[in-house]
């Protein structure tokens, strides 16, 4: 048998409205995504975007991000969070995480505020890990002391709740999400931020689409053909194929979380207790976009023996200060953020996603306990 490490769940729903937009029927796709979106999280706003670094860039864009700003980041995430800092040429500071739930330390938080308390630090980027939010309530205390913004990058927590709000409701002035982030050759990308700031929501609008601005019809009868420039933008738009796609899946997005959570449990029964291996903590409501175990030796060696029995795993992530731009830009040492470290040496995530069957859970099982029982 052979277990991928992702696979979309495709129905006639994906199909129904990607005819549509073929045949030029119906609603416009883009707005019926923003639409459901914003009722889905529970927002005032969302701008989609191309793909969800776009929607991160974006974000940027829409803080007027400049030359020398910084922002505090966790420093286990993927690195589109700080790539998109340095094309601003502003500077990211990383943070150790909480090795229980692999999210932004508030501790190391709180120290890093008060080293970089200036009126360059604007703000705090938040990522959630394998859809557990952080600890919302302690970085947003923190976001009001020091008077700076919390951007929150909820790729791998579409859907995911805290203190029975989604994430993107709880307070943030920006989230960011994400459509399949698993997929490295995704059938459809599609990104999307959402907000309550009307500012952040107009210039982020204004600025995906090249800052471009015209009438298609003004009151003297001048054409849409007439327009004007009043920023510097990007081309950060959605198509309408992959607007309907990202539609499509958000509607089943609900099922797909029930689904990775009843796979979840199978793996909880099945992997409780096993020597070398440890299962994932859920510190808070957890809705598995990831399932993240930990080997206590070897981790690769784990990696290839499983993919010898035909599964294939995940490693989320790489701590920034070991990836060589990083670590050379900032003379970085390996040891500087020690529960990061101690959890990459460690960690592999297992398949987990809505379109695995029972038999399939079962089977990883199975052998992830073989390869466990003989594990040197």
């Amino acid at each position: 048998m052979e277990i991928p490490f992702f696979k979309p769940d495709i129905d006639e729903t994906e199909k129904s409205l990607i005819d549509e937009v073929l045949d030029l029927r119906g609603e416009s796709k883009i707005d019926k995504l923003e639409n459901d979106f914003k009722e889905y999280i529970g927002t005032t706003y969302a701008v989609s975007t191309n793909n969800g670094t776009a929607a991160k860039h974006l974000a940027m864009c829409a803080l007027d991000l400049k030359r020398g700003d910084k922002l505090i980041c966790s420093v286990n995430a993927f690195p589109s969070v700080a790539e998109v800092i340095r094309h601003f040429d502003a500077e990211p500071i990383f943070v150790d995480i909480n090795k229980d739930d692999f999210n932004m330390d508030p501790d190391k938080l709180e120290e890093a505020l008060k080293k970089h308390k200036h009126k360059k630090l604007k703000g705090i980027f938040v990522s959630h890990i394998a859809g557990q939010p952080a600890d919302l309530d302690a970085i947003y205390e923190l976001a009001r002391e020091f008077r700076v913004k919390v951007i929150e990058d909820a790729s791998y927590a579409m859907g995911a709740v805290y203190k029975g709000k989604k994430v993107g409701s709880t307070g943030g002035d920006i989230t960011v999400f994400s459509f399949n982030p698993q997929r490295m050759n995704a059938v459809a990308y599609g990104g999307i931020m959402v907000t309550e700031n009307s500012e952040l929501n107009d210039r982020a609008r204004l600025l995906k689409s090249h800052a471009l601005v015209t009438d298609k019809w003004d009151k003297y009868g001048n054409l849409g053909y007439v327009y004007d420039v009043v920023d510097i933008g990007c081309k950060y738009d959605i198509s309408e194929l992959n607007a309907a796609f990202c539609s499509a899946q958000l509607k089943k997005n609900d099922k797909f979380i029930q689904r990775r959570k009843e796979i979840a449990e199978i793996y909880y029964q099945k992997l409780s207790g096993l020597p070398h291996i440890e299962l994932p903590k859920k510190v808070r409501e957890h809705n598995f976009d990831l399932f993240i175990i930990k080997i206590d030796k070897n981790r690769d060696g784990f990696a290839r023996a499983l993919k010898e029995e035909g599964i294939y795993t995940g490693l989320h992530f790489i701590p920034i200060h070991l990836l060589s731009y990083y670590k050379h830009k900032y003379n970085l040492r390996v040891s500087d953020f020690p529960n990061a470290l101690a959890n990459y040496q460690q960690i592999l995530s297992l398949p987990i996603y809505s379109a695995m069957t029972d038999e399939e859970a079962n089977y990883v099982c199975e052998k992830v306990a073989e390869i466990a029982h003989k594990w040197i």
